[in-house]
């Protein structure tokens, strides 16, 4: 742990990304106590401009705080994006172990279904999957699991191929452990480094996919994202710049941060690139 801390915070990138995203998940969480208003809220005249009366950032093209909206469209798009990215990483993990572990046909045939959830684009099967399910915050979480646990999959896949046949495997065989504790405790803990470099970058997919989804107005209706925001307010871009540039300010900084963080992840977890 220290070394990974010491050549993790060595670098400044992944330091700017690592205080970004505090900051991003700071405002999120203390959205609430921050503003006293929702973001639904009508508070004054259509397109107010940024540094009107009452207004840091102005306002939407339905009269609506920007401030609140960009605070309470964190809450959404960082919900989102961290809980489908555990999802896939869940599936990802379960699936990708057992082909990896067992090899033969069962890997076969989990690469095989792995290999059809690749092949169809993505996007167009999320957009399917949610409009079948009724767009919602469960059916865009769900949905972007199931499009992007195959990539995780694949890694875990490898990871194991490379660790099963170890000397600690091997020992743990002769102990008489079972094969699902040895995958959990044994294989899984080594096979760590590159799921969570992983993962750190999904995070970030997953909030522009989500973003995506809500522009095209396959949100759910009930809750303001970043970006249902770009989409509600696309119709103004061109008299009102600020309500689809600061929204999209928010989604690249964020995403950017992520992947600054996934860098700093990948120095420090990576053998070969501490040395």
């Amino acid at each position: 742990m220290r070394n990974f801390l010491r050549v993790f915070l060595s670098r400044p990138i992944p330091l700017v990304g690592l205080v970004i995203f505090a900051v991003v998940v700071a405002l999120a969480l203390l959205a609430p106590l921050l503003f006293a208003r929702g973001p639904f809220t009508i508070v004054g005249m259509p397109l107010l401009p940024p540094g009107a009366p009452g207004l840091l950032v102005g306002s939407d093209v339905l009269g609506r705080d920007m401030a609140v909206g960009l605070a309470y469209g964190a809450r959404i798009s960082l919900l989102v994006g961290i809980t489908s990215t555990l999802g896939a990483v869940g599936i990802g993990v379960l699936l990708g172990a057992v082909a990896g572990y067992y090899g033969g046909w069962l890997d076969d045939l989990l690469m095989r279904v792995t290999e059809f959830f690749q092949i169809i684009p993505s996007f167009v099967l999320l957009m399917v999957l949610v409009a079948f399910m009724q767009p919602s915050l469960s059916s865009t979480v769900i949905g972007i699991a199931l499009i992007t646990w195959p990539q995780v999959a694949r890694v875990v896949r490898g990871e194991f191929l490379s660790l099963r046949g170890r000397e600690f495997v091997q020992a743990a065989r002769t102990l008489g452990m079972g094969d699902a504790r040895i995958i959990f405790t044994q294989v899984l803990p080594n096979a760590l480094p590159p799921i969570i470099v992983v993962g750190s970058m999904m995070v970030g997919s997953a909030i522009l996919t989500e973003s995506a989804l809500s522009f095209l107005g396959l949100g759910d209706p009930n809750l303001l994202s970043w970006g249902s925001m770009i989409g509600g307010s696309r119709s103004a871009m061109w008299v009102a710049w600020w309500t689809t540039v600061l929204p999209g300010l928010a989604i690249m900084i964020t995403v950017l941060a992520l992947n600054f963080i996934g860098d700093g992840l990948n120095d420090a977890l990576n053998p070969r690139r501490r040395r």
